[in-house]
């Protein structure tokens, strides 16, 4: 008994490669949507800050972001107490979502190569 097989890592990588870009930024964009909503809220500057950091095919990090002067000590006071949101609005969705996020990511790249 003989089998033949055929490589095709490279065209796979390269399929791969190409579609990572927009795959990590569906998964930013998702965490951004899953966080804005436990941003503490007084008269909305911070929720409407939070923005992500494309991807791109030269740097295959995506980033999400808040850009207000006081966003980094919102989320990491445990102590302060706010009417609407919470600290770590964005890290807990991070935690929470985690699976969901990486199953995102996997579910566009599976589109890429047909194995959805």
């Amino acid at each position: 008994m003989s089998a033949n097989l055929e490589w095709n890592g490279d065209e796979l990588l390269a399929r791969l490669t190409g579609a990572a870009p927009a795959a990590l930024n569906h998964g930013a964009e998702l965490l951004r949507g899953f966080s804005v909503p436990l941003a503490p809220i007084d008269r909305g500057p911070l929720r409407a800050s939070a923005q992500v950091t494309e991807a791109t095919a030269g740097n295959l990090t995506a980033h999400v972001s808040y850009d207000t002067p006081y966003a980094a000590r919102q989320h990491e006071e445990l102590d302060w107490n706010h009417d609407e949101g919470q600290a770590k609005y964005l890290e807990a969705p991070l935690e929470e979502h985690e699976a969901d996020l990486m199953q995102a990511i996997a579910s566009r790249l599976g589109d890429e190569l047909g194995i959805s």
